[in-house]
């Protein structure tokens, strides 16, 4: 399997269009959303919990990362900026080409073309990086730097971005066009709670991605030596003023002047795995958006297993040998993983919900995907 093969059966097991329930989930061909509305849509059912009071984004979605199921939603295809939370698609089409252990020396090309205001981790011109450093440098600092020089790795920021667009299509994720893969604000580049919630679930079906976007802490290459960095996730660490959420497990936070606060959370309490996904919440409340984000998790919580879903994230047929459907797995979220940026092997889990043993033709994917690696070996604020 060529690496960028690997990247496309890995793209394939995720689910992608939100339907009325119930409908099949086993057929390869992408359906259009049927809800896909403007407005709120939850359980009507008496007895249902109601949802949480102050929501202000102005797009949300919650959905069961395990099923599929989409438990609750508000103009879930609406178009907006997403800033940095599309760097999980990003991260979705280029994670699996290049092994941790990777090295890259980074050039002024590699560095070429960063928007003004970016978030960065701090890469320099001249010094050389493993690319387990930068990821990290993506995932936990959210650094434009770091993106650029794995993009030009990948063939160049013209070609990533056209990749990802692919990616997009293939995994049903129709809302999302992509112009800069760091997530930096551009013309015409745009996406929705629903895709967005679709790239974070077919990254946390890899086990590097959901490692990445778990972890705190870690340390990054500097003058002199290593320097400590920390998430900028404050639902994941419990920073300015937020607590840490229990279970949380990633994925990715964001912020330019015009897609306002924008977040991917998933958790994972009793078995279940949940994400959300918050869009500009309109509310001036400091951490707005991690308080919105918190408290809809909280509320899937309570209702997931009990509520009628409202629609659901369809499973498409693997392109792999196993052909299960996708589940995705649990990081340990309290180490910061080797220094090389490989898998710590005692600290993963497949995640349950029901998936258990039909997990194992991800399973089979991740270890076809590792064997290609081995043989293959802009912002108006920060994104």
């Amino acid at each position: 399997m060529s690496r960028k093969a690997g990247a496309v059966a890995l793209i394939a097991v995720a689910g992608v269009s939100l339907t009325s329930i119930p409908a099949a989930a086993n057929g390869a061909t992408v359906r259009q959303p049927a809800v896909a509305g403007a407005g709120v849509q939850a359980p009507t059912a008496p007895g249902s919990a109601r949802l949480p009071s102050g929501l202000s984004a102005l797009s949300w979605m919650v959905a069961d990362a395990d099923t599929g199921s989409v438990l609750a939603a508000k103009s879930p295809h609406r178009k907006l900026a997403p800033a940095s939370t599309l760097k999980t698609l990003f991260a979705v089409t280029v994670l699996p080409k290049f092994s941790a252990g990777t090295v890259r020396r980074v050039s002024s090309a590699d560095l070429a073309g960063i928007g003004a205001g970016s978030s960065v981790v701090g890469v320099q011109q001249g010094r050389r990086y493993t690319v387990g450093d930068l990821w990290r440098g993506v995932f936990l600092r959210s650094g434009n730097d770091a993106v650029h020089v794995l993009a030009a790795m990948n063939g160049g920021w013209r070609t990533t971005a056209e990749e990802m667009q692919e990616n997009a299509r293939k995994l049903g994720a129709r809302d999302t066009t992509v112009k800069s893969p760091d997530g930096y604000d551009a013309p015409g580049q745009v996406s929705s709670a629903h895709d967005l919630t679709v790239f974070a679930r077919a990254g946390l079906a890899n086990e590097d991605f959901a490692r990445y976007c778990a972890t705190p802490r870690a340390t990054f290459p500097a003058a002199g030596g290593t320097t400590q960095i920390e998430n900028t996730n404050r639902l994941l660490v419990g920073s300015h003023g937020m607590s840490r959420y229990p279970g949380l497990i990633g994925v990715k936070n964001g912020y330019t002047s015009k897609a306002g606060n924008t977040l991917i959370a998933a958790a994972r309490r009793n078995g279940r795995t949940l994400l959300v996904t918050v869009l500009n919440p309109q509310s001036k409340e400091y951490n707005a958006v991690y308080k919105e984000a918190g408290a809809l998790l909280d509320w899937g919580f309570r209702t997931a297993g009990t509520a009628q879903p409202v629609g659901t994230l369809h499973a498409v047929r693997a392109a792999h040998d196993g052909g299960g459907p996708m589940s995705p797995v649990a990081a340990d979220v309290t180490g910061t993983g080797d220094r090389d940026g490989s898998p710590r092997r005692d600290t993963l889990a497949l995640g349950a919900g029901g998936a258990g043993l039909a997990a194992l033709g991800l399973g089979a994917l991740l270890a076809r995907l590792r064997q290609a690696r081995a043989r293959g070996g802009r912002n108006g604020g920060t994104a």
